[in-house]
């Protein structure tokens, strides 16, 4: 079984699979900008737990939300996200919406992340959210105000707090992306599921409180409860989502269905650019499109990820970007060096690492090795690559356009490396300058030697 760290229980637990199907719901994006390379982590997150669970043979339903209704605000005015991108842009918030969505998925695809089996938009299950609210009030788990709002009673739980370990009488009001207009509710730490319109004039709909909007957390539960069956075994979103959304979700969620709607809380840690947070007050934020205008194959941003464990901080850097594309060049002129097989061999440490907590570092450390031991056939070699990478999805047997070497040059090439693995530095370099007489240039990195034409 594949064990992953619960943020509820803080400990490693076995995915549930009910029979032999796994149900997993991921917050998807708010479409209202690019995607950066931080979302894209927590979306491989994700990828690398259903590519996992279909290696085992598992059935996944997996499912993401595209959130493109106006509800997030970040400066406590009422300006919501969406609607600001609109004027920024003179389109309709709609339009914006389509915008970004599509380009969502256009890098997604780019960095090879499985499409889910649905991408349920807010703005077309504003009826499934209303009838959710609607079993809030019933239960006596929220209630409506005079000016047309709904709200979550945060004290009708007892367990609140659970995921973040926040407790409600240490909350203050106005934690972030909650609204500052929301006099009307009972307790500081009540959260909207719906608010009344006012004076918005765009991106609203009529309710049985009158005309307004969808709260922030009440759609992945509407979502997540109907589409998954009131099944969701996992649930993976950035530590960011943690509090207070994923808090609330729970909340929501657990006070629907009588008991623990989520059986496994799955959250990918922050990513640093060059060192700092990436924001665009700071002129660092990194989009899938910016490695392609530097050359590099956008597969370099998921090697890179993957060099690092999904819940700890990483700090990815230009030069690391670099190096991957590097490595990812030398494995596949490496893979068709090594013949044409797609025949795939289960390697058990690759199996055990991946399995324990999606280990990946470990992973690329076994393919490292396996690279560069001599005893060990080609044909093997190309066999538990492929292998590794139905997880990985890196695309290491995509062809390049690249001459083959012949079998003389190969044969040198080994013996340099066997040259170079007992410290013979000077046969090393008799063997770098035979091969470069062959118009076969040698590069020694960390990864060992790779090679190029010259």
């Amino acid at each position: 079984m594949i064990t992953i760290y619960d943020t509820l229980t803080r400990g490693l637990q076995e995915v549930p699979v009910d029979g032999n199907s796994v149900n997993i719901y991921c917050c998807g994006p708010t479409v209202y900008r690019d995607a950066h390379v931080g979302n894209i982590r927590t979306f491989l997150l994700a990828d690398l737990i259903v590519r996992t669970l279909k290696l085992q043979g598992r059935q996944v339903k997996f499912i993401q939300n595209i959130t493109d209704v106006g509800h997030m605000s970040e400066d406590f005015q009422g300006q919501d996200k969406l609607l600001q991108q609109a004027q920024v842009e003179k389109r309709d918030p709609f339009e914006i919406a389509r915008k970004y969505e599509e380009k969502f998925h256009q890098d997604l695809a780019k960095v090879n992340i499985l499409p889910a089996d649905s991408y349920p938009r807010a703005s077309e299950t504003i009826d499934l959210m209303l009838q959710t609210i609607a079993q809030l009030i019933s239960s006596g788990h929220a209630y409506a105000t005079d000016l047309g709002s709904v709200y979550f009673d945060a004290r009708s739980v007892e367990s609140y707090g659970a995921i973040s370990g926040n407790k409600l009488d240490a909350l203050k009001p106005g934690h972030r992306y909650e609204y500052n207009d929301e006099s009307d509710k009972r307790f500081h730490a009540d959260w909207a599921l719906w608010k009344s319109a006012g004076s918005r004039t765009e991106m609203v709909w009529d309710s049985p409180w009158g005309k307004g909007f969808p709260g922030w957390h009440i759609e992945c539960t509407a979502m997540s409860l109907d589409l998954l069956d009131k099944r969701i075994d996992l649930h993976v979103g950035g530590i960011d989502l943690r509090f207070p959304h994923h808090e609330n979700e729970r909340a929501q969620s657990n006070s629907i269905i009588g008991e623990e709607a989520v059986k496994l809380w799955v959250h990918g840690e922050h990513l640093l650019f060059e060192g700092r947070k990436m924001s665009k007050s700071s002129g660092n934020v990194v989009l899938v499109q910016h490695l392609m205008e530097r050359g590099l194959d956008p597969l370099a941003l998921r090697l890179s990820l993957l060099e690092n464990r999904y819940r700890s901080q990483m700090d990815l850097t230009w030069a690391g970007l670099e190096a991957a594309n590097s490595t990812l060049k030398r494995w596949r002129i490496n893979m068709a060096a090594w013949g044409e097989n797609e025949n795939r061999l289960v390697d058990l440490e690759i199996l055990n690492a991946i399995e324990r907590d999606l280990d990946t570092p470990r992973v690329l450390l076994r393919l490292r090795a396996l690279e560069k031991d001599l005893s060990v056939p080609n044909e093997v070699k190309r066999a538990t690559f492929l292998y590794a990478d139905s997880v990985l999805g890196l695309d290491l047997h995509r062809k390049i356009d690249v001459q083959p070497l012949n079998s003389a040059q190969i044969e040198l090439l080994q013996l340099r490396a066997q040259a170079r693995q007992d410290k013979n530095w000077s046969e090393s370099d008799r063997l770098r300058d035979l091969l470069s007489d062959l118009g076969v240039a040698i590069n020694d990195g960390p990864d060992g030697q790779s090679w190029s034409w010259i």
